[in-house]
């Protein structure tokens, strides 16, 4: 049995901010944005080379804007994209390099969207 997961609905408060966030800021790709009557808005976003987006919008979810925590972004090259993330203005953590004896090093640096959903660059050792 295969699974996959290929959305994660992120709370916010304003649709058209963390749009701008995502797709301008960040560099996803927005590959929807769409009203289906007066109560739901879809907005899906990709980052760049994932198989999983995001949906923000309007009617999506009940939980609070900024409770979602911890989502990784995997990357080749965390110190280039973290120079980019900062060049388009997102605030972002210094690298911090986790390792333990015996253990390969896993990089990270971490931001949040303008609601304070938390989002984390990871290098892996591979």
């Amino acid at each position: 049995m295969d699974m996959k997961l290929e959305l994660v609905p992120i709370p916010v408060t304003d649709v058209d901010r963390a749009k701008a966030f995502y797709a301008d800021q960040v560099g996803f790709h927005v590959d929807l944005d769409e009203r289906f009557g007066d109560q739901l808005r879809v907005v899906q976003l990709t980052p760049p080379g994932s198989a999983c987006s995001i949906c923000i919008g309007e009617g999506i979810v009940d939980t609070p804007p900024g409770s979602v925590q911890g989502l990784h972004l995997v990357v080749d090259d965390i110190h280039a994209t973290r120079a980019e993330l900062l060049d388009r203005g997102v605030e972002i953590s210094e690298v911090q390099d986790m390792s333990a004896p015996g253990k390969p090093t896993v990089s990270y640096a971490y931001f949040k969207d303008p609601d304070g959903n938390g989002w984390a660059l990871q290098k892996l050792p591979y």
